[in-house]
């Protein structure tokens, strides 16, 4: 009668976690090559700008008394009036608040569901969202284009960025910052290679007598589809307690800031320490968007023609003011680089060092950086005053790849996806937040009559401020009190829900593999790709050496 009462398991589909369990041939230094793959397609979302100004220029033979009194709500949907910047730039808002808001809704779902289902349908929400922009974009419609680019590809934001998190700590529960900085490194670097592409495909298509907008977010849609599917389909989870070969645990209490237990992601959001990193996070990334918003224009106005050689206050012919710009433009290519550099090398450094031990560095020496700002513009140090942001840049980088280990060393490594998912809302409220005030703090300065050369100063001594308030709230996080943890009827319901009983596998001999001519090309496949984006921007950084 048991036997007739019992129901066998269904045999578990292409996407679902039991069917990316390690087999013994695996390598475990395929998996960064795999989140790297999805991390470098949606780190396009901070090379959109590229985008701007030729979608404000869509249309010919506008009639300025009409167009030049619309607003952003008519701008949504008229077809006769170019948009303006300002409407067009609320599509990098949206995706940053989507990114937040999609990965804190679904991070519990995608710790059951599995990396490969997540990565995929991050894959056909930001390939997707990108071709639905284009579509809006081809009929001249706004709203889509903040429906596609924007809330749809927002959502693939999200997913795709905490796809990898998890599988990634427990593939290197010897290396987490390593591991996780390897694959939030991709979603720095992403725009050296997304806005040189959109930009040769703009150029293309342009000669056809359009812009090429549309063409080239189809075109892009498309690509990251693919590439992200690929990387999606190449994640592999390592069977029940598998571990490196070699590597032994530190016992219990020899970190006190490691746990050695695990917390619910409903109950880590009841904890201090939650809230404490979120606004560590937050603070850090409102200061680091900070710099972003304003770097271009705040070089130019600091030193004006010193930049190019000649006087700070020397009329520029149209020749010079080209160069101008280019010059500010090299900072932005820096700024990228170094952004991605630093993921990899403080996640990398807080392996040895620690996470707190981390963040009081970002904290420190970014106040003291931020502060010398003003005094270096002052005196004309423009070198010196490139070189601080670039080491600002590397810790705002940093930020974002240490704090997922940051997580998993409080919490525990089996909800750290989820957890991390909830904890990006910090991101989306300062990515929406940090420029609108920086632009208010600088427009208001402007509007008092101080000189542009000094507008934003007090901007920077602000953003030393919340970067001190960091560094307090970082000396406040402790070890997450006992009565947060799991007990062991709550920790065998949730690996219950992730099926662990049937990616049991062969933990001693999984993934024992050599790395190979597999492991080559697929370092290759994304490696290659990265190293032309890297040389682009040292290309663009030249102008200003």
């Amino acid at each position: 009668m048991a036997s007739s009462l019992s129901t066998p398991l269904s045999k578990p589909g292409l996407l679902d976690r039991e069917s990316t369990v390690a087999g013994p041939n695996f390598n475990r230094w395929l998996v960064p090559t795999a989140a790297l793959a999805i991390h470098l397609c949606i780190g396009m979302a901070y090379g959109f700008s590229v985008f701007w100004l030729p979608m404000s220029k869509l249309l010919g033979g506008t009639d300025p008394a009409v167009c030049g009194s619309m607003g952003f709500w008519g701008h949504l949907t008229t077809t006769t009036c170019n948009w303006t910047v300002p409407s067009v730039t609320h599509i990098f808002e949206v995706f940053i608040a989507f990114l937040g808001i999609s990965a804190a809704i679904w991070g519990a779902w995608l710790e059951h569901a599995g990396p490969r289902k997540a990565g995929f349908i991050a894959a056909l929400c930001w390939g997707g969202g990108l071709v639905l922009g284009g579509i809006g974009v081809y009929i001249h419609q706004l709203w889509l284009v903040i429906l596609g680019a924007g809330v749809l590809g927002g959502i693939g934001l999200g997913l795709g960025y905490i796809t990898p998190v998890s599988t990634l700590i427990k593939w290197f529960p010897d290396r987490r910052g390593l591991a996780t900085g390897f694959a939030i490194m991709g979603f720095g670097g992403g725009a050296m290679i997304g806005a040189p592409l959109a930009v040769a495909l703009m150029k293309n298509f342009s000669a056809s007598g359009t812009l090429g907008v549309a063409q080239t977010l189809i075109i892009m849609g498309v690509l990251y589809f693919l590439v992200m599917s690929a990387g999606a389909f190449g994640f592999r989870v390592p069977p029940t307690g598998w571990k490196p070969r070699g590597w032994t645990p530190k016992a219990k209490g020899g970190n006190a800031m490691i746990t050695d237990h695990e917390v619910h992601l409903n109950k880590a959001m009841k904890t201090p320490q939650f809230w404490l990193v979120w606004w560590i996070l937050c603070l850090n990334v409102t200061a680091g968007i900070g710099v972003i918003a304003m770097a271009s224009p705040m070089l130019q106005d600091v030193f004006g023609g010193r930049l190019i050689g000649l006087d700070s206050g020397a009329a520029l012919d149209a020749a010079q003011k080209a160069a101008l710009v280019a010059a500010a433009g090299g900072l932005v290519g820096l700024i990228s680089l170094f952004n991605s550099g630093g993921r990899l090398f403080w996640a990398a450094l807080s392996d040895y060092i620690g996470r707190k031990a981390t963040y009081a560095v970002f904290f420190a020496l970014g106040v003291a950086l931020y502060a010398s700002l003003p005094a270096l513009g002052h005196s004309g140090a423009a070198g010196l005053f490139i070189l601080v942001v670039c080491v600002i840049m590397t810790m705002y980088g940093g930020g974002f790849a240490t704090v997922p280990a940051y997580l998993a060393d409080l919490f525990g490594t089996q909800m750290v996806g989820a957890i991390h998912g909830r904890l990006l809302t910090a991101w989306s409220v300062a990515g929406v937040a940090g420029p609108f005030l920086i632009a208010a703090i600088r427009q208001t300065q402007i509007d008092a009559g101080v000189a542009k050369n000094l507008v934003y100063d007090r901007t920077l001594y602000i953003l030393a401020g919340l970067l001190l308030v960091g560094f307090i709230l970082n000396l406040l996080v402790r070890p997450v009190a006992a009565k947060y943890r799991m007990t062991p009827e709550e920790l065998a319901r949730e690996r219950a829900l992730k099926h662990e009983d049937r990616i049991a596998g062969d933990a001693e001999h999984a993934a024992r593999g050599s790395f190979g001519i597999v492991g080559v090309l697929a370092w290759a496949a994304v490696g290659i790709p990265f190293f032309i984006g890297v040389y682009i921007a040292l290309q663009k950084a030249a102008v200003l050496f």
